[in-house]
């Protein structure tokens, strides 16, 4: 049975067995408000809007800084340098806050190339004791555009080129705790200017949970397990 989506939940009844973090998301807000929201030129390849089950290896909105802000397509998937083709290593979404400065994929693209990644909401799935897979999407409960930290560089061989990028995660705020234990880092406004070099740097600090409050969350149709589906109807509420 379907219903109208609610107001997000700030805490839910959940167990089961954690899935990876934030391995799908939304965006519902056309290309042309989140330009104007971020204060960003918008380049002529971006992806359409909207999109309700964007997957990795797909392309993906992404805000930079470089020579000033522009809203521009990269793959989501991140490819370190030395992958001589894309599917050279294991396929990465997402990069951890408390290892990004150290490990060698990240060190330099976390000090170099940080971006924000727009989202109107995310997928996370909770493991029933039957072995089902039950997803919850999360918005904020302001209805803002979520911008996810998120770190990009260039991958090149043989005459290939991606920009590409991947979500910063962080422990899980009391906005997820309970259902998984990782979270994407979410940036507030004022926030922007530090994390894409703008404003000087110690931009380490914006690598942490939500604050309560921040992100709700309801149950959504198994429909979106699959990779395939598409339609507003994957963000559709559900009672049971």
């Amino acid at each position: 049975m379907r219903a109208m989506a609610p107001k997000p939940l700030l805490f839910a009844p959940w167990g089961g067995i954690f899935e990876p973090m934030c391995g799908r998301f939304t965006i519902t807000h056309p290309n042309e408000a989140l330009a104007a929201l971020f204060d960003a030129v918008m380049g002529n390849d971006l992806p359409p809007s909207p999109r309700f089950n964007i997957c990795p290896t797909q392309a993906v909105a992404v805000v930079t800084a470089d020579a000033g802000r522009r809203l521009r397509a990269m793959r989501w998937g991140f490819l370190p340098r030395w992958y001589k083709t894309p599917t050279d290593g294991p396929l990465i979404i997402n990069a951890r806050s408390d290892t990004i400065a150290t490990k060698p994929a990240f060190r330099d693209a976390v000090r170099q190339t940080r971006c924000i990644i727009p989202a109107s909401g995310f997928y996370e799935w909770q493991t029933a004791a039957d072995g089902t897979k039950l997803p919850w999407y999360f918005t904020r409960t302001d209805a803002a555009p979520m911008a996810f930290a998120g770190i990009w560089q260039q991958w090149e061989q043989g005459g290939l080129a991606h920009d590409t990028c991947a979500i910063v995660s962080t422990d899980a705020g009391p906005n997820m705790a309970g259902l998984h234990h990782r979270e994407p880092v979410i940036l507030e406004a004022a926030d922007w200017p530090l994390w894409l070099g703008e404003a000087g740097h110690g931009a380490a600090v914006l690598m942490k949970p939500s604050a309560a409050g921040v992100m709700g969350c309801y149950r959504v149709d198994r429909a979106v397990n699959s990779n395939r589906a598409e339609g507003p109807e994957l963000i559709e509420a559900i009672t049971a």
